[in-house]
């Protein structure tokens, strides 16, 4: 088969799909945006960054979608004609709007989206945070509007993927028949607990399993993920624990909701609110760093703290729990999808300062305790989430079936 991938930063979620598919015969090709400098497991080519939309207001969202999907689908038009190339499966992320207009280039081929999250303006993501988020017509119109390209990716598609079941749940129940579920998957034999693991810090210290740590992880550190939440829960912790460390992984940008005004970060906003109440000599922010350190704190630390509004789960928390961790996370929708409460990990309610002071606290004293919620949260993952045994299998073949069912 001919198959092609798109995605503005692939490989993004078809990391080990793409691979895999092409392993087994198939013609397998990316086409990503050309500013996109990540590695590529295999031929990719580049569509022109798109150029302002040049609409301001409530159609912002769509005008930056469909300029976008006009430039992928120009250099799809140019594919053809000047290579000849027809894919018999165009598979794409409806995130961006990049597969908008690929069926008028490709009609003969079967078109799959990857459908990720539906907006909604109340009840999820969008008003979940009062702290940040108000409650008023114009917000609702903005997030309403948000879903106009994601409609159209999804209507446009002869089947759809999703990761999770609660994230298919988001989309508009007519459309569901059409999304598989199958997790991107999660490599448990290199995500394993490590009982000689080490973590070496900047400052030279070094942590190994079995140390009073605790981890918390994110792409940017923002409220969307309870940066806000963890960090004014930190003071009670260090105070009750003297040994505990704290190790934080994040970036300084936004990669969901608004940036802060002032031309602030996220991190600095929340760590100058508890700055006198913290030993900063114990709380070590790391910022992004690679996948094998990642992996080591994951290993080393004694409980994992994972918070998200009700959105995108994060391929972390999954990580943390594969990993053998004990796993403090936020009660809400994509967490307890994952986590029961006392069977596999512990639920704490996202806005629950003092409740996550507590279950960290209680995780760090009693660090027997947990062994058996590490077995089980590791069997959850392993028997669900697993990349070779379980999702790559059942991802193959639902792209070499077009989807179908």
């Amino acid at each position: 088969m001919r198959i092609l991938f798109v995605h503005q930063n692939f490989p993004g979620q078809f990391l080990h799909l793409a691979p895999a598919l092409a392993a087994r015969g198939h013609t397998v090709l990316g086409l990503t945006d050309e500013g996109n400098a990540r590695p590529s497991p295999v031929p990719v080519l580049r569509y022109r960054k798109p150029g302002a939309a040049g609409v301001a207001g409530i159609a912002k969202t769509y005008a930056e979608a469909a300029e976008r999907g006009l430039s992928v689908a120009r250099a799809a038009a140019q594919l053809r004609r000047d290579k000849g190339f027809v894919p018999d499966v165009v598979f794409g992320h409806g995130g961006w709007g990049e597969t908008l207009f690929l069926r008028e280039v490709w009609p003969e081929a079967r078109h799959l989206t990857y459908a990720e999250f539906f907006y909604h303006a109340r009840g999820l993501d969008a008003d979940f945070d009062p702290e940040f988020q108000t409650d008023d017509l114009g917000r609702r119109f903005r997030t309403s509007a948000r879903r106009t390209h994601l409609m159209m990716a999804l209507a446009d598609a002869d089947a759809a993927l999703a990761p999770t079941h609660w994230q298919a749940s988001t989309f508009p129940e007519a459309f569901r028949d059409r999304i598989t579920v199958i997790h991107d998957g999660i490599d448990t034999d290199r995500a394993c607990p490590n009982p000689g693991a080490r973590l070496t810090l900047p400052g030279g210290r070094v942590l190994s399993a079995g140390d009073e740590v605790v981890s918390f992880v994110n792409r940017n550190l923002e409220p969307y993920r309870g940066y806000h939440v963890f960090l004014r829960a930190l003071p009670e912790v260090l105070k009750a624990r003297p040994e505990a460390q704290v190790v934080i992984v994040g970036g300084n940008g936004v990669s969901y909701g608004p940036a802060p005004s002032g031309g602030r970060t996220w991190k600095e906003i929340f760590l100058s609110e508890v700055r006198d109440r913290l030993d900063l000599s114990r709380v070590h922010f790391l910022g992004q760093v690679p996948y094998a350190q990642f992996l080591s704190l994951l290993q080393v630390a004694r409980v994992h703290a994972y918070l998200t509004y009700p959105f995108v789960l994060s391929w972390s928390l999954l990580e943390a729990m594969s990993a053998g961790g004990l796993v403090v996370g936020s009660r809400t929708p994509p967490v307890e999808e994952m986590i029961r409460d006392g069977e596999n990990g512990r639920l704490v309610d996202f806005f629950d300062v003092s409740g996550w002071s507590a279950a960290l606290i209680e995780a760090l004293a009693n660090p027997g305790g947990g062994a058996a919620l590490r077995a089980a949260a590791r069997r959850t993952v392993a028997e669900g989430c697993d990349l070779k045994r379980h999702c790559l299998p059942r991802l193959v073949s639902f792209v070499e079936r077009g989807g179908a069912s």
